[in-house]
Formats: structure tokens, sequence, C-alpha cells
């Protein structure tokens, strides 16, 4: 019996042994995999910091292009391990990023943006050409020049002819003048005239002023519907053109889908990130660095999960123009 109870607590004491040692060393490995973490973070948030160029994401139609910043800021952000609650909040700010020129709520497609050095760039992309692509509708005009207004004229469109469209769309080719729409970002007294008209203040129109538009064509025809491609410089509105058509056309007409095909050297098709390839990755690996600026890539401090892949491994101020 003696034997018995002495070989029960000998067992007793090699299995308290044994899970000391299980959760010493878990205890061990799970501290390793935590600064591990945490080193790949501070990683992650170093090589965020020291990106410096420019690159094109997809801004989608609903959010403002300011929303969409802030978006891409907060995955970023959060990729890297930091809390940013309120990502509008300037000071202490841990990254500088803008975007080239506002697209309106209602329109999608290509959003410029500069990060760190790349800010500077900005107003080359505000003043440079960019192309867009607008559906207008015919026989309505609205308060905005666009289908979120409310509808403000009826006319009849029967009358007009693709080959009337054509002609008329020449005079708005070259360097024109053209009156900016009340709902816009331009500002009066430091605020937009598009939230002073929502408070029930009244907007005198801004002055007109000279723009350019380098091509105009029509490649569509199906009334009321008609499709549009331009090219333009800085500071040309795409509603204010469609609605400056309509009544030359002795109609009316509004933006009905407008997307942004292109800015400055940056393509709908060729570079615009989608929401799901918002990484610090991705945009490190297509960031067009500024002149005086290294690459993000030479900049930062060495980090495993950023070094080269081998051969054979799997990749993982406003403008509105509308």
């Amino acid at each position: 019996t003696a034997a018995t109870t002495a070989t029960a607590s000998s067992r007793v004491h090699a299995v308290d042994s044994f899970a000391s040692l299980f959760c010493v060393s878990r205890t061990k490995g799970m501290a390793t995999g935590v600064s591990g973490v945490v080193a790949a973070q501070r990683c992650s948030l170093s090589k965020l910091q020291s990106l410096n160029g420019l690159f094109a994401i997809y801004k989608k139609q609903g959010p403002t292009s300011a929303d969409v910043l802030n978006q891409l800021k907060r995955k970023l952000f959060q990729e890297a391990g930091e809390k940013q609650t309120n990502p509008r909040k300037r000071k202490k700010q841990a990254l500088k990023m803008g975007h080239g020129g506002t697209l309106d709520s209602a329109a999608s497609g290509v959003l410029v943006v500069g990060v760190g050095g790349g800010t500077k760039m900005l107003t080359t992309m505000l003043t440079g050409s960019k192309k867009y692509t607008a559906v207008g509708e015919l026989g309505k005009a609205t308060d905005t020049l666009d289908a979120t207004g409310t509808v403000t004229l009826q006319k009849t469109y029967e009358h007009i002819t693709k080959e009337n469209m054509e002609e008329k769309l020449k005079k708005f080719t070259g360097e024109i003048m053209q009156v900016p729409p009340l709902y816009s970002a331009l500002k009066r007294d430091g605020q937009r005239l598009s939230v002073l008209l929502k408070k029930g203040q009244e907007v005198e129109a801004k002055p007109a002023r000279a723009v350019t538009v380098y091509h105009l064509s029509l490649r569509d025809f199906s009334p009321p519907l008609f499709t549009i491609d331009v090219e333009c410089g800085g500071g040309f509105y795409v509603r204010s053109l469609v609605d400056d058509l309509g009544k030359e056309l002795s109609s009316c007409a509004h933006v009905k889908e407008l997307v942004r095909t292109k800015q400055g050297q940056f393509t709908l098709e060729e570079h615009a990130l989608r929401e799901d390839q918002w990484t610090i990755e991705n945009i490190a690996r297509v960031l067009q660095a500024t002149p005086t600026e290294p690459v993000a890539e030479s900049s930062a401090e060495p980090c495993p999960a950023a070094r080269p892949r081998k051969d054979g491994e799997e990749q993982q101020g406003d403008d509105q123009g509308s």
C-alpha cells in the first residue's frame, strides 16, 4: 500500500511538473508571438510614414472625396496597428495625405492621392489634364445640375438630333468661359457654396471664368440619354457643360452619371487601386515618387515583411471637374 501511494504521488508530481513546463513554454511562445506582432506593426508604421509620392485610388459613388481619403487613412493606420479615432484631426498628424481634386459625391473614378512629400505635388494635379465620361439626360434641369438635385425645369427634346448635338459640342471646345455651379466646393467667407445653400442662405453665382477643353466628343446618342467624353484642364465643371449644352439645344439637361477616367498620368484601368487593394504594400509598389524624395523601399528601415521577392514567389483647394 505504501509503495502504491508513493507511485501515485510520483505520477502526480510528474504531471504537475509537465504542466508547469507546458505553461512556461506556452507563455514564452505567446510572449514571442505578441512581440513579433508588435515588431511587425512597428515595421508597417515605419514603412507607412516613409511613403513619399503620388498614387491613385478608385472613388465609388456616394461618399465625398474627403470621406474616401479618411477611409483610406483608417485602413492604413489599422494595418500598422495605430489607433486613429478621428482622421480629420490635424494635431500631431502621423501621416501627411491629401487628394488632388475633388470628385462630387455622385461621381466616381480616379482620385489622385499625395502622401508625405507627394502632397506638395497635388497642385500639379489640380491644374493638369483630366478625362471624364458623362451620361447626360435631356429634357430635365435640376438645381444641382446632376441627378441628386430637384428638377426645376422640364422641356421637350424631340427636336434634337445627333447631328445637332455634335455641331453644338464644337462650341464648347478650346478655351471657353464657364460659370461654376452654385452647388460646388467653391467658397464664400470660408464656407462652401453648397453648404450655404443647404442652410437656406442666398448665394450668388460666381463670375464666369476661363477654362480649357482639349477634346469633346459624342460617344452615344439615345434620347433622352447621351454620353460624352471630355478632356479638360483644371477648374472645369462637367455639370456646367451639360447644363449649357442643353440650353444651346433649346432644351435643358443634367448629368445623370459621371466617371473620371484619367487624371494626369493616372488612368482608371491601369492605376486606380480598388478598396480591397488599399494596403501599405500595394501603395509602396505603385507609388510614383516625388523628384526630390526617394521611394518608400529605399527610405525606410529594412523590414522582414518588406524584403524583395525572389524569383518564383507569388505577389500578395478644390477642383471639381464635375
